[in-house]
């Protein structure tokens, strides 16, 4: 070990001395055709800039990590007057700029001089406060500002002409009215804002975003001035003067921030103005942005969902489609409906969890929200809005047939018509959807037109109920009085009013399996009904469950999860999606084949809005 130490020492001295004499001779060679000049151009520059760089950011770190009080005094009163300079500038651009060519277009008669007064109120006179009088006080003080080193007594001195802000603030509202109502009226008025937007001095921002700055202002004054005096010692000489200064200012404050808040809103609209293509008339300080987001919209006819984005205001909804851009989010508005007489309800879909049904004078959709939390949002402002009503799952009021945007039944959601109760098939008893009341109808229930006030009064397609009612031809109560054979009643009645409900395999004797819709009702608790599908008004038969002996044990021929009704030689097979769904059946059958009326679980009610997709959903 020591002779392989002692060899391995040599070694190194050897490459050493052998790498250094290489090293000189290069150098010597470099230094003789100048290629050490040339390549300290090329990359030296770039090496030597890139390590000073990373030497001035440690130093920098060192610095700010042991800044002393009297550094940290001054670093906030340097933004002080940093940000007061990019104020001053914002307020020239709305006094010099906007408000003077304004005034100057409104000397020739071309729209009246007080609507540009009251929409500026007075900032004129904000705008020669702060650049006459508070700006050059700021800078000759951090010009001085070894020698005298607080700015307490400028705040002091100057802080109480802040007051003056208190009218522009509560002029703000009308402000906005008064900007929107112009633009929209007059052309020239909205040619010259135009004109100037465009310029390189707005930033691509708009003139609402500009008048926005009055209103922040006062309350960053009030944070800035808390931060100074919170590194300021006890014993300073600017201590008293700072303190009556954040009074004053905090006085001040009070006016605008309930006007932040409406500003902070105003700029949410603002941004989703520009991104419907500023096409939708929403910026108005009484409306609300209450949520927003992606939501999939599920098709009348099938089973399909679209992509589409949701605007929840405090009095309407926008429907929008995405729409493509290369710069940003960009909506196309389909519907907007409002929140007046709006109902939302809860829906089953086999396809999509947590679906709702929101229905509007204007349209009906129907939505899946990817969490439960647009849907809780839209609920809570139901609860704080009264004209926001919840939905039962009944059928459309006749007083409010035509009216209301009804809720297209899906095709894949019926197997006959809901009229005539005639089987549809694909060639001679296609499906069509009446646009009063939403059923799907064949061709022959549906040969009716008349006029529907949610869709402007236009000529469109009904069934023959909804034409009487919608024209007077027979008395509704007639129409009601019909009786009904004890099959035809509506799946959708049922499922909203259930013990049980829900999708099962059947099959009677040895017929082939088929899926089909059982529904245990809340009001015949000892009958099982089975529709093909759920919304059939039709019952493709029943099963009265008293008597019937019910049958645990598995079959070889019979699939898993499966049980069985049987009574003398009538044998009702059933299979369930799981073991789970499949032991909740027989928990409510074994009660109904005894004669006891089973009562409704709170799991057992609550499962069809809240379980997940599937064949067999409860």
């Amino acid at each position: 070990t020591v002779c392989s130490n002692a060899f391995i020492y040599t070694v190194c001295n050897f490459c050493r001395y052998f790498m250094h004499n290489i090293v000189v001779v290069f150098f010597n060679v470099c230094v003789k055709y100048d290629i050490i000049n040339h390549y300290r151009s090329l990359n030296i520059n770039i090496f030597m800039k890139r390590q000073a760089k990373e030497t001035d950011k440690d130093i920098k770190n060192v610095f700010f990590k042991y800044e002393t009080n009297e550094q940290k005094l001054y670093k906030i009163a340097n933004e002080l007057l940093q940000t007061e300079k990019a104020y001053v500038a914002r307020l020239n651009l709305l006094d010099k700029v906007f408000y003077a060519k304004l005034i100057e277009e409104a000397r020739k008669d071309t729209f009246p001089m007080d609507v540009v007064k009251n929409i500026f109120s007075n900032i004129s006179s904000i705008h020669t406060f702060h650049s006459q009088f508070l700006l050059p006080d700021l800078e000759k003080r951090m010009g001085e500002w070894t020698a005298t080193p607080r700015i307490g007594d400028i705040l002091q001195k100057l802080t109480p002409f802040l007051k003056m802000y208190a009218e522009y603030v509560k002029n703000f509202d009308h402000a906005m009215d008064l900007l929107k109502q112009w633009t929209d009226r007059s052309p020239p008025f909205k040619a010259i804002i135009l004109e100037i937007q465009r310029q390189e001095a707005c930033g691509s921002l708009s003139l609402q975003h500009h008048m926005l700055e009055p209103v922040q202002r006062v309350p960053r004054y009030e944070m800035l001035l808390k931060d100074y005096l919170k590194k300021l010692p006890q014993d300073h000489i600017d201590q008293r003067d700072a303190e009556k200064s954040l009074e004053i200012i905090a006085m001040a404050a009070t006016h605008s921030n309930t006007a932040i808040r409406k500003t902070e809103n105003l700029k949410k609209l603002l941004e989703i103005y520009e991104m419907l293509g500023e096409e939708e008339d929403i910026v108005n300080p009484s409306n609300e942005l209450i949520k927003e987001g992606h939501i999939l919209k599920l098709a009348a006819r099938n089973t399909s969902a679209m992509d589409r984005y949701l605007f929840l205001f405090n009095n309407m909804l926008l429907y929008c489609v995405p729409k493509f851009s290369l710069v940003g989010q960009k909506f196309t508005v389909r519907t907007r409906i409002g929140i007046e007489g709006m109902k939302v309800m809860e829906t089953y879909n086999e396809d999509y969890p947590h679906t709702f049904q929101v229905s509007g004078k204007e349209r009906t959709l129907e939505l899946q929200a990817r969490y439960r939390a647009f849907q809780e949002t839209i609920h809570i402002s139901l609860q704080k809005n009264e004209t926001f009503k919840s939905a039962s799952k009944d059928e459309l009021k006749i007083s409010e047939l035509g009216k209301r945007a009804p809720r297209w039944i899906r095709d894949n959601e019926v197997t006959m018509c809901m009229k005539c109760k005639e089987p549809f098939n694909a060639i001679t008893r296609r499906r069509h959807h009446c646009r009063a009341c939403g059923y799907v109808v064949c061709w022959k229930c549906s040969e009716y037109k008349a006029t529907l006030e949610y869709d402007g009064n236009k000529m469109s397609k009904v069934c023959k109920d909804c034409f009487c009612i919608l024209t007077g031809h027979i008395d509704s109560e007639e129409r009601e009085g019909k009786k009904k054979g004890i099959l035809e009643i509506e799946a959708g009645q049922f499922s909203g009013n259930s013990i049980m409900c829900g999708f099962l395999q059947y099959c009677e004797k040895n017929k082939p399996w088929q899926k089909v819709w059982c529904v245990i009702p809340q009001k015949e608790a000892l009958v099982l009904y089975l529709y093909r599908a759920p919304q059939d008004v039709k019952a493709q038969s029943t099963i009265p469950l008293l008597g019937y002996q019910v049958e645990d044990s598995a079959r070889p021929t019979d699939p898993p999860a499966s049980f069985r009704l049987s009574q003398s030689k009538s044998v009702h097979s059933f299979a369930a999606e799981s073991e789970d769904l499949k032991q909740r059946w027989l928990k409510v059958i074994r009660m109904a084949v005894t004669g006891e009326v089973p009562k409704s679980p709170e799991e057992n009610h609550s499962t069809e809005i809240t379980q997940e997709p599937s064949s067999n959903g409860v």
